[in-house]
C-alpha cells in the first residue's frame, strides 16, 4: 500500500472532465462542498433520491413523463422501486442525435470495414422496427439474436427497444442445445440470426444450427437472416426465414414506445456452468441511467469519442458498449479473433479509427505481454486516453505492461461488475490516480462494502463484496421465476436484504478495490480463505507459464490446493520449474498459497465469454459430474483434468 501511483491525471484533465462538472452541480444540490471523490461517493449512496435525478438531468435523460417518486421502499432488497410513474424509451436515447457523424464503425476478421452515420443508423432502425411491428411485435414481446458483433445486430436490438419489446442475444458459436437452453426459456417471437462467422481464419456456416433452433422455437413468427458470410445466402432450409436486407419498410417513421422506468429492456444469461442458464431481466430506465453514469462520469465519454470494447454479443460488455451511443460517441465493433492474423490486429484498428477508449479483458492484456507484442512500437495512438479491462482481475504486472508498452499517459481502468447488474460496482475515475493491481473506486450511487462471513463490514481485509442499498440497475428478476425464490436465493440468501455479489474482495487504503476472484471458488486450506487470483498473479509472472487455474481438492479432513498450468509450446512441467513456481508464490504471498500439487494441461476450459470455469474443474477433480458442459466453449479440455493419477485420494 506504500507504492506510489503508476499514473496521475494532470490538472487540466481533472478540471475539464465531466465528473468534475457534475461534482460542482452536486455541491449545489446538496448544499455542501465535496472536497474529494470519496465524499461525493458517500453522499451519492446516502442520498439516492437526490443523486439519481441529478445524474438523469446532467446526462440528458428525456422522460416522456416525469416520475411521481424517485425511490420507494428504499429499505427493501429486492423490493425497492425506482422512478415510479416515469415513462421513457431506451432506444430513443441511443438514436437521439441524427446527422452525418459516424455512429458505428464495423471491422471483421476478413479486413472488411463499414461505417454507418447517425442518420443511417436511425433510418435502418426505423425500417427494421416497421418490420417487427408488422409481425405483431410490441411491448413485452421477446426478440432474440443468434448474432455476430456487427451493425445489423445493433440495428435489430435498437428496433426491438424502440417498440418496448425485450432483446436477448448470444454469440453464434453456441450449438443447438446451448441456444435452446437460453432462447427456449424466453419464447421469442422473432429470431435474428447470422448465416455464419469467421474465427482464426476459419469459415463457420451456422445455417444448419439456425434451421434446427428455429424448428424448436414454436412461438417464432419469423427468422430474419443476416448475411455475414455471404451478401444473400440461401435460406430456403430455414422455416419462416427472410433476408435482413429485405426486411421491414424503407422510409418508415421511427416511433418510440413510452415504457415505465422498470419495463423489461433486455434478458441476459448467467454462464450456465452449474446448470441451465439463469435468464436475468434488466430494466429500461435502470440500464440507461446506470450506463450513462458509467460512460459520462466514470469514463468521461462524450460526442468526440470513439469507443471500442472487444466483446461478443453473448457478453454483457456488448450491451455496455452500445449504450455509449447515448453520449453521442461513435462505437467500433469487431467480430473475429483478437489474435488473427496476429496480435496487432485490434491496435491497427485503434490507430486507423482514432480510438479514444479501448476496452478489453485482463486475459487479452496478459496474452499480449506473453506474445511479446508492444503496441507503442507498432502503431501511433495519439488520441487514446483510456484502456478498460474486465472479465477477471487484472494482475499488477499487466498494469506495468500497459504503461510500459502501450502508453505512459493514459487512464488504465480495471472495472468489475457483472451480467447480474449489467454494469459495474467498481470503476475507473478520470480524477483519481491509478495504483497497481487496484480498481480505482467504488461506483457513484453503489453502496459497496466488504463483509466478513458473519455479515460485519470490514474496513480492511478480505471478504464478500456486497451492496447494502438498492441501485437502479438491480435486475427486475429472473424470467419464469414468478415467486422470486430463485432470484432471492442467487443474491440475497447469504445476507438478508443485502446484495451478495459473489466476489472475494477488499477495500484498499486508497479507497480502491481489489478483486481476489470469485467467492464460490475461494480456496480454504487449513481454514485460511485464499482468492484464486492471488495465485494466478504470481504463477503467470513466469515466462514459461501461459495461464493457470487453481482448485481445492478434499484431502484428509481438510483440503489441498491443486494448480494446473498451461506452458509455452514444447515445455514440460519438470521439478525445476515446479520449484520456481513454489518459490514465486511463497515469496510473494504466504506458505498457505503454495499448491500441494502442480500438473500440466494442454488448455484451460472457458466460458464462451472467455472466463475460466474454475467450478467445472473443481467438480472434475472431485469426481463429480459437470452439469452443463454446453456452457463451456471447449468442454473437451476437461478430459485433461479427469482421473489424474497424481490426484488419487487414498
Amino acid at each position: 500500500m506504500n507504492e506510489p501511483p503508476v499514473w496521475q491525471p494532470g490538472q487540466a484533465r481533472v478540471e475539464n472532465c465531466a465528473l468534475r462538472h457534475f461534482m460542482s452541480e452536486a455541491e449545489q444540490a446538496a448544499g455542501m462542498p465535496f472536497p474529494d471523490y470519496r465524499s461525493l461517493q458517500r453522499w451519492s449512496t446516502g442520498h439516492p433520491e437526490q443523486f439519481w435525478p441529478l445524474v438523469a438531468r446532467f446526462c440528458g435523460v428525456r422522460f416522456h413523463r416525469e416520475a411521481d417518486a424517485v425511490l420507494e421502499n428504499p429499505q427493501l432488497m429486492p423490493g425497492a422501486k425506482w422512478f415510479r410513474g416515469a415513462l421513457l424509451n431506451h432506444a430513443e436515447h441511443l438514436l437521439g442525435r441524427k446527422g452525418p457523424r459516424a455512429a458505428i464503425i464495423c471491422h471483421d476478421e476478413r479486413g472488411r470495414r463499414r461505417v454507418l452515420s447517425r442518420s443511417e443508423l436511425h433510418d435502418a432502425v426505423a425500417r427494421v422496427a416497421a418490420g417487427l411491428r408488422s409481425l405483431g411485435v410490441g411491448p413485452g414481446d421477446r426478440v432474440a439474436g443468434f448474432v455476430t458483433n456487427t451493425a445489423e445486430t445493433v440495428i435489430a436490438a435498437l428496433a426491438t427497444g424502440s417498440l418496448g419489446a425485450i432483446w436477448s442475444s448470444c454469440s453464434p458459436d453456441f450449438g443447438v442445445a446451448g441456444v435452446l437452453d437460453r432462447f427456449g426459456q424466453i419464447a421469442p417471437k422473432v429470431l435474428f440470426a447470422v448465416d455464419g462467422y469467421h474465427w482464426s481464419g476459419k469459415r463457420i456456416d451456422t445455417r444448419a444450427v439456425v434451421a434446427e433452433v428455429a424448428s424448436k422455437l414454436p412461438d417464432l413468427a419469423a427468422v430474419v437472416v443476416i448475411g455475414f458470410l455471404e451478401d444473400h445466402p440461401d435460406i430456403s432450409p430455414i422455416a419462416r426465414a427472410r433476408h435482413f436486407n429485405d426486411f421491414g419498410e424503407p422510409g418508415a417513421a421511427l416511433q418510440f414506445a413510452s415504457t415505465p422506468f422498470d419495463h423489461p429492456l433486455a434478458i441476459v444469461y448467467s454462464s450456465g456452468t452449474t446448470g441451465v442458464p439463469k435468464c436475468i431481466v434488466h430494466s429500461t430506465g435502470g440500464i440507461l441511467l446506470q450506463h450513462l453514469k458509467e460512460h459520462v462520469l466514470h469514463t468521461d465519454i462524450g460526442p468526440d469519442d470513439v469507443v471500442f470494447y472487444y466483446t461478443t454479443c453473448g457478453w454483457m460488455m456488448w450491451n455496455w458498449l452500445i449504450g455509449a451511443l447515448a453520449t453521442g460517441a461513435a462505437i467500433v465493433l469487431y467480430d473475429g479473433s483478437p489474435m488473427h492474423p496476429d496480435a496487432g490486429v485490434l491496435w491497427r484498428i485503434a490507430e486507423r479509427e482514432g480510438i479514444t477508449v479501448f476496452g478489453t479483458s485482463a486475459r487479452y492484456l496478459s496474452g499480449l505481454e506473453k506474445a511479446g507484442y508492444r503496441p507503442r512500437e507498432s502503431v501511433r495512438l495519439p488520441k487514446l486516453r483510456a484502456v478498460l479491462s474486465t472479465g477477471s482481475p487484472l494482475a499488477p504486472e499487466s498494469f506495468n505492461y500497459v504503461y510500459r508498452d502501450i502508453d505512459a499517459d493514459l487512464l488504465l481502468a480495471s472495472i468489475s461488475g457483472g451480467t447480474d447488474i449489467l454494469s459495474c460496482f467498481a470503476l475507473g475515475n478520470p480524477m483519481l490516480p491509478v495504483y497497481r493491481g487496484e480498481l480505482q473506486c467504488r461506483g457513484l450511487g453503489m453502496a459497496v462494502e466488504v463483509f466478513d462471513e458473519d455479515g460485519h463490514s470490514l474496513p480492511e481485509g478480505r471478504g464478500e463484496l456486497v451492496c447494502t442499498r438498492p441501485f437502479p440497475s438491480m435486475p427486475i428478476g429472473f424470467w419464469n421465476d414468478a415467486d422470486g425464490q430463485r432470484f432471492h436465493k442467487a443474491y440475497f440468501a447469504r445476507f438478508e436484504n443485502i446484495w451478495a455479489h459473489g466476489d472475494f474482495a477488499e477495500i484498499t487504503a486508497h479507497d480502491g478495490v481489489i478483486i481476489h476472484g470469485r467467492s464460490d471458488a475461494v480456496l480454504n486450506p487449513g481454514g485460511v480463505r485464499i482468492g484464486t487470483a492471488e495465485i494466478y498473479r504470481q504463477v503467470e509472472k513466469l515466462d514459461e507459464v501461459i495461464e493457470s487455474i487453481a482448485v481445492a481438492q478434499p484431502w484428509k479432513g481438510d483440503e489441498r490446493v491443486v494448480l494446473f498450468v498451461v506452458l509455452r509450446e514444447g515445455l514440460v512441467l519438470e521439478d525445476a520449474l515446479r520449484g520456481r513456481i513454489r518459490d514465486m508464490i511463497r515469496r510473494n504471498t504466504t506458505p498457505r498459497h503454495v499448491p500441494a500439487k502442480m500438473l500440466q494441461v494442454p488448455e484451460m476450459p472457458r466460458t464462451r465469454s472467455g472466463k475460466l470455469v474454475e467450478l467445472a474443474v473443481t467438480a472434475v477433480v472431485r469426481g463429480e459430474e459437470v452439469t452443463n458442459t454446453l456452457a463451456i466453449a471447449n468442454p473437451e479440455a476437461l478430459a485433461a483434468f479427469r482421473n489424474r493419477e497424481e490426484l488419487a485420494v487414498d
